[in-house]
């Protein structure tokens, strides 16, 4: 069974998803994992693959979603990215990092992209 802060998680990636292919992403990839962290969607921007990390709440009273990324949580994200390029051969394309922020607060849904929001550490 599935709580409702588990179902508001899922709902907000699928948004998300649906969000980035209107802006004309193209989807490859959700929920990719591995022993380092995971990705929350994998998509193409025209030649530019992009790593986009979901952050959803419900309310701003613990600050704004974005803010969640923290830098540890950046460094697990471009680990777990550096291996999607590996494994899927396209180490040397272009690529970058999104953060895609959704505040859910009453009946209101904000909806942010912040592209290029941080880049490859080390």
């Amino acid at each position: 069974m599935i709580n409702k802060a588990h179902q508001f998680g899922r709902d907000s990636e699928a948004l998300a998803a649906e969000y980035l292919a209107e802006k004309g992403y193209e989807i490859l990839e959700r929920n990719y994992r591995t022993s380092r962290g995971e990705i929350d969607i994998v998509a193409k921007d025209g030649d530019t693959i992009v790593f986009v990390e979901v952050k959803s709440a419900r309310t701003k009273h613990f600050g704004h979603p974005k803010s969640a990324v923290t830098l540890q949580k950046q460094r697990k994200i471009q680990s777990a990215a550096l291996q999607w390029l590996k494994a899927s051969r396209q180490s040397s394309a272009k690529a970058r990092f999104d953060v895609l922020a959704i505040c859910s607060e009453k009946n209101n849904t904000v909806v942010e992209l912040i592209r290029n929001a941080f880049g490859l550490a080390g």
